[in-house]
């Protein structure tokens, strides 16, 4: 169970990150972010602050407002497939490419 969780830690951390990021870019607050993209600041900082796990209609309106494409905002991360029947896939970091990320 610990491993599941650190593979959920890892996904919100990295978003997290991607957001402040494109965020701060385009000279936004969180208030006025929440605002344009239809939710609430409080939402916009437990998402920075890699408390929660964003729902993918929560991506897509913030990579919308942001101007940034969703892998932008979830870039850092991908799924490592399991290798044999009976395996779990995991979250994975990974360097961020150099046009990939915000």
């Amino acid at each position: 169970m610990a491993d599941h969780q650190d593979e959920r830690d890892l996904f919100a951390q990295r978003f997290a990150e991607n957001l402040v990021k494109a965020r701060r870019l385009v000279g936004l607050s969180q208030e006025r972010l929440g605002l344009l993209a239809g939710l609430h600041r409080t939402e916009i900082g437990k998402l920075e602050y890699g408390e929660r796990i964003p729902r993918i209609d929560s991506i897509v309106k913030l990579a919308s407002v942001l101007e940034v494409s969703v892998d932008q905002l979830i870039g850092g991360v991908t799924w490592e497939a399991p290798k044999r029947a009976g395996e779990r896939g995991r979250f994975v970091s990974n360097p961020p490419a150099e046009t990939g990320t915000v």
